[in-house]
């Protein structure tokens, strides 16, 4: 096998990393570091990078004042000829975040990176320096792709636990080196306040890190903000951000429950001052632009898009949709004629595009909402479907017309290789739709695989909907609701496509890296 073993090539790197994020650790508030407060910039959240592809990526920071990011890169750790790159001025704005975009780099190569955030008065006056690692994207096939997958932190009120060490799936996820991350949404609770403590079924007491934005739901810019800072007080995530990019989605806890546009909150929801989820949704949007490196958002814009195609070499494209922003409302699902759907009209017709013009081995479609499990929404007092499937196992009705017309293109244009990633559902499953056994079956077969949650209340298995065949090759899931991360069912996914072969090895794991269940797809065939 041509693809790296394992420890991989950044086991090296892991002693100066660890050093370097404790440089940095802020306290539980975010004080700045003892160093800032000479008057220097302080980057006391880390650093990260996202949508890294064969010659670019975007380098993120946050400071703790007005400052000038500044970006080394190296093809070594010494920094012996680094390259610098100029960035923003970070300041109120954008609440002292900002991005780099490195372009030119070369492709499947270790690239060390140092950021510098320096006084605008003075560019000589600079804090201590933040460092991380990432690797290019290849472009040569023999050099394999390996990722994770996940979604869910700190749901149901399960936040930082520093008497189970944080968020430890970081670290087990980080031990297998892999090339980037693909967070499949929630990456926030924006809707769910973090308790100091919460009582455990055994008798025991859950202890959490609070802050004040997490004390109540979000509605203000400031308090989204303050959301996606409380996950950077967990150092586990802020060594991961340091050496692995992430490529991340969206869902509906980055602004409340189930929400979609045009909706207004219920005056007898008293937890909420604002009603219109038009507003809080674009408050959210703007922090998720801030926090999160994306290469279609510019941070603090109101403009952009989180659907976006990330190259990854001659093995694999990453379609990442937004199964959020463009969704008609959530309704019991049945109408005949749906044209708006779950993606939005435009939305549809460019995934079919670039999946008709890629030309890659594999092709993952990257959603934040499983298309086979029954997900219910009953926040508004009726039975409505908050995902795609509605429980009636006939015909496609609702937003399955919309995923039965992808599907029928995927097939009639004889695109091969695709594989549906997903979280959302607070279990692991891996789902196999078969035309054989569906109600509608102008598609080829194709695998569903779903993982999750990284930190946030486990629930027992979504019901299946027969309307595209789908069947449950394996699940792990509790049968209890709302399992805290004590209690286990913690989880992550891994994708291994080897550089000889081709073959991609999907693996679902528990939250130490255990493996639970292994599939092997093989590339070239229109369905597998």
């Amino acid at each position: 096998m041509s693809h790296r073993p394992l420890p991989g090539r950044r086991s090296v790197l892991r002693g100066s990393l660890a050093a370097s994020a404790a440089l940095t650790l802020p306290t539980a508030l975010g004080a700045a570091p003892a160093f800032a407060r000479s008057g220097r910039p302080g980057a006391g959240w880390g650093v990260q990078t996202g949508d890294v592809t064969s010659h670019s990526g975007l380098v993120w920071v946050r400071s703790d004042r007005p400052a000038r990011m500044i970006v080394e890169t190296s093809a070594t750790e010494s920094f012996r000829r680094p390259h610098r790159w100029h960035g923003p001025l970070l300041g109120r704005g954008t609440d002292f975040t900002g991005t780099t975009r490195l372009r030119g780099l070369p492709p499947g190569e270790q690239i060390h990176y140092r950021v510098l955030l320096a006084d605008p008065d003075d560019p000589r006056r600079t804090g201590e320096p933040v460092t991380g690692t990432f690797r290019t994207a290849p472009v040569r096939r023999r050099d394999g792709v390996r990722f994770v997958w996940s979604g869910d932190l700190a749901g149901q009120g399960w936040g930082i636990n520093p008497d189970l060490g944080g968020y430890r799936i970081y670290d087990a996820m980080g031990a297998l080196d892999p090339d980037f991350f693909l967070c499949s949404g929630d990456n926030i609770y924006a809707d769910g306040p973090i308790p100091e403590t919460a009582a455990l079924p055994d008798g025991g007491t859950w202890r959490n890190i609070t802050t004040e934005e997490k004390s109540k739901v979000a509605e203000t810019l400031a308090e989204f903000r303050g959301n996606f800072r409380y996950n950077l007080l967990d150092e586990n995530l802020r060594r991961f951000n340091a050496r692995v990019p992430s490529v991340v989605q969206w869902d509906d806890h980055e602004v409340r429950n189930n929400w979609y546009p045009g909706q207004v909150i219920a005056e007898t929801d008293d937890r909420y001052t604002e009603k219109s989820v038009d507003v809080l949704a674009a408050r959210a949007r703007r922090a998720f632009s801030e926090y999160v490196p994306v290469s279609t958002l510019r941070p603090g814009a109101r403009e952009g898009r989180v659907h976006r195609v990330l190259r990854q070499g001659p093995l694999l494209d990453v379609f990442v949709l937004d199964m959020r922003t463009y969704r008609n409302a959530n309704s019991p699902g049945g109408q005949r004629v749906d044209p708006q759907g779950i993606l939005g009209r435009e939305q549809l017709e460019w995934l079919k595009r670039e999946l008709a013009r890629s030309r890659a081995v594999w092709k993952v479609i990257a959603a934040d909402m499983p298309i086979g499990l029954v997900v219910p929404d009953a926040t508004e007092g009726e039975p409505n479907i908050e995902a795609v499937a509605q429980g009636d196992p006939g015909a496609p009705l609702g937003r399955e017309l919309q995923i039965a017309e992808l599907l029928r293109f995927v097939k009639h244009r004889r695109i091969t290789g695709t594989v549906w990633l997903t979280a959302d559902v607070h279990h692991t499953s891996a789902q196999h739709y078969q035309p054989s056994r569906a109600a509608f079956d102008d598609f080829e077969p194709f695998w569903e695989f779903v993982s999750g949650p990284l930190n946030a209340g486990a629930f027992p298995a979504s019901e299946l909907d027969a309307t595209f065949g789908p069947e449950r090759v394996f699940v792990k899931a509790p049968t209890a609701s709302n399992v805290s991360p004590a209690g286990g069912y913690q989880f992550f996914g891994e994708v291994d496509i080897d550089g000889d072969s081709a073959d991609m090895t999907v693996r679902l794991r528990e939250q130490d890296g255990t493996v639970l269940f292994t599939k092997v797809l093989r590339p070239g065939r229109v369905g597998q």
